[in-house]
């Protein structure tokens, strides 16, 4: 979309329709990633499922990972309905309804099979819907409502979470979990209304001509710009610079369930909780990062998201009580919304402004890595060592992202997240 040539008000950028959409495709993009992280955990918990094999399905959610594979497929081709963008947007939301609602049909303990499949179709439709949101969002808003547009995005997103892990956690206390499935299943509607209601944003011939405008050019000017050893560093540093508390808040509600907590419980105190902290985090972390830059953002936000994991530690040993599992899962989603602003500044920053849509598709595929692959493991390292042990594995796990910052982000490096804003956005 082009630049507006006539000046906005801040009301103007604001409050308008392209910003309502931002929401409700936010709400729509977050909530079936949260129904994998939150409530099905829960769900399988409940049933006497083991951690270990709790654990086990994050593998399933490599399609987060591996998302940038099939974007390009997502851009080249252009279904024979709704346009290209509104397109794949319908056909990705009434996969996950129908998907999400599935899954009231089964029993955990006899059905796990059944659910382990269900749960990774329903992780690519996903991962295949924030594709084509993330592109849509691009071409519908102009230069100067980038970053608003994709702020309200960003917050809609974690909101959605509100849903499976917080309506949801607290019916299961009163309804059957089938009935919690089906409710989380409607609110899918959010994004399917919103794709017959808005406008399409590409164009007719505005998709790539050959495989390699799609896909390889992308890739090649990436690794070209940083040379092979810094872009794979650059590439290892977004793995590991939140390993640690993604490892941390990979098994939190079995963990808060086995310290004695009823799902009424996790459902509103520790939700809620967490939401405060991650959006104080967000808020604040935007804010002060203007003055600090990015590169001493990550230093800063990086050592206060380890720090928060202590919380943890600290539940653990203190277990039932209410007070603490408020603090401690607020204090830990403090340090995930710090730490999560930070490395989007710098995945931002180090995106080429010509290939920003598949370049940032490979870094958040990336920053995928540890949720889906490490946190696999997460269930056994718990059953041999106790919750206690290993959050302090996942504050010494956190370490060696922030060492790398000595060559990745120096102290005295003079990148600012208006720089890295720009660079996005031009």
């Amino acid at each position: 979309m082009a630049n507006s040539t006539v000046p906005k008000s801040l009301y103007q950028a604001l409050f308008n329709k392209r910003m309502l959409i931002c929401i409700t495709t936010g709400f729509s993009s977050g909530l079936p990633l949260y129904l994998l992280l939150q409530f099905v955990p829960a769900w399988l918990r409940s049933h006497e499922i083991d951690l270990g094999t709790i654990g086990l399905i994050n593998l399933v959610l490599f399609p987060y990972t591996w998302k940038f594979v099939w974007s390009p497929v997502m851009d080249r081709f252009v279904l024979p309905f709704l346009g290209r963008r509104r397109g794949w947007m319908l056909l990705t939301q009434l996969g996950l309804m129908g998907l999400m609602a599935l899954l009231s049909l089964f029993d955990p303990v006899a059905d796990l099979k059944a659910v382990v499949m269900t749960v990774a179709a329903i992780a690519f439709f996903s991962a295949s819907q924030d594709i084509v949101i993330d592109a849509y969002r691009r071409e519908l808003l102009p230069d100067d409502e980038l970053g608003a547009g994709n702020g309200f995005a960003a917050q809609a997103y974690r909101l959605s979470s509100f849903v499976p892990g917080s309506l949801a956690m607290i019916m299961v206390g009163f309804v059957p979990w089938g009935m919690a499935h089906l409710t989380i299943a409607a609110f899918m509607l959010v994004g399917l209304i919103t794709t017959l209601c808005i406008p399409e944003t590409s164009r007719a011939g505005e998709e790539p001509s050959s495989l390699r405008a799609a896909v390889i050019e992308p890739f090649q000017e990436f690794f070209a710009r940083q040379g092979w050893s810094q872009a794979l560093m650059v590439l290892l540093f977004i793995m590991l610079y939140k390993l640690g508390d993604s490892m941390a808040t990979a098994l939190e509600t079995p963990f808060f369930m086995d310290m004695g907590f009823s799902t009424v419980e996790v459902g509103s105190i520790a939700k809620v909780a967490k939401t405060i902290g991650a959006t104080v985090g967000t808020i604040l972390g935007g804010i002060v990062m203007i003055k600090l830059g990015i590169n001493r953002s990550l230093w800063i936000f990086g050592g206060f998201q380890i720090v928060s994991i202590l919380g943890y530690v600290a539940l653990s040993m203190v277990g039932y009580n209410h007070l603490m599992l408020a603090l401690a899962s607020g204090f830990e989603y403090l340090g995930v919304g710090l730490g999560s602003v930070a490395l989007i500044a710098f995945m931002a920053k180090s995106t080429n402004r010509h290939f920003t849509a598949t370049q940032f598709a490979l870094f958040s595929s990336i920053a995928a890595v540890p949720r889906t692959f490490v946190n696999a493991a997460t269930g056994y390292i718990i059953e041999a060592v106790g919750y206690t042990s290993f959050f302090a594995i996942c504050f010494v796990c956190a370490l060696p992202g922030m060492l790398m910052l000595l060559k990745i982000a120096p102290w005295n490096g003079n990148a600012s997240a208006k720089e890295a804003s720009e660079e996005w956005v031009s």
